[in-house]
């Protein structure tokens, strides 16, 4: 009897470890998933994942040479828009032409049609969207929730400082560039950010609770009582 326990014991032992030595890929496998489906999955999560290497470097060569365009040309929005779709149904319109007098059927080009249950769904996720907003900008002005509020506001100045520094067209260039880049980065790497990440996190809200319990304790009894009801 003592020798099967022990011997049960063992197995046990054996199959624990081997078990221990499997969650770290099972893990990692997780995270890569909770990573795609974090950046909305489908063909989306591909391209900002770099799953799709040519179609990710097609968005940077395209956001570069859009961004190149409109800051060193100077050229407006309006008149760029308007010069593209002006050579676009051009030579459209002279490749139907060639053809018909090469009595050769042109390329059909594809009908670009919205669906109403496409509109739908956009029109939902947009309301949606848009009443969380309204939900925390209300929960913010009335004071319920400090955190967030000092969140907003250091993000609000951020934004304001780095816009006297470059334009939006430059802003929205980097944002584009960042999108295909840190979660690939984060996806490689999650592991090492995420502790990283954890001890940044700790150490804030440390000396945010420090700074919540001295403010705190010299506000009025009055503006507490209120806060809490």
């Amino acid at each position: 009897m003592e020798a099967a326990a022990g011997a049960g014991l063992a197995e046990a032992a054996n199959g624990g470890i081997e078990s221990s030595a499997a969650d770290p890929s099972t893990s990692g496998t997780a995270s890569r998933l909770s990573v795609h489906r974090i950046a909305g999955g489908g063909k989306a999560a591909d391209i900002i994942l770099w799953k799709r290497g040519r179609v990710t470097i097609g968005v940077i060569f395209g956001a570069t040479m859009a961004w190149w365009l409109f800051e060193k040309s100077g050229l407006s929005f309006l008149t760029v828009c308007s010069d593209v779709l002006l050579i676009l149904i051009v030579v459209q319109f002279i490749r139907i032409k060639v053809a018909g007098l090469l009595n050769k059927q042109p390329r059909p080009l594809p009908e670009l049609v919205l669906s109403e249950e496409m509109v739908s769904n956009a029109a939902a996720s947009f309301r949606v969207k848009v009443n969380n907003m309204l939900m925390i900008a209300h929960d913010i002005t009335l004071g319920k929730d400090f955190r967030l509020f000092f969140q907003v506001v250091l993000l609000l100045w951020l934004l304001s400082v780095i816009g006297n520094f470059c334009s939006s067209i430059t802003l929205a260039y980097f944002g584009t560039i960042a999108l295909v880049t840190i979660p690939a980065l984060y996806s490689k790497n999650q592991e090492q950010v995420d502790r990283y990440a954890g001890m940044v996190h700790r150490n804030i809200s440390r000396h945010y609770k420090i700074v919540d319990e001295n403010v705190m304790s010299r506000l009025p009894r009055s503006f507490i009582r209120d806060k809490e009801d």
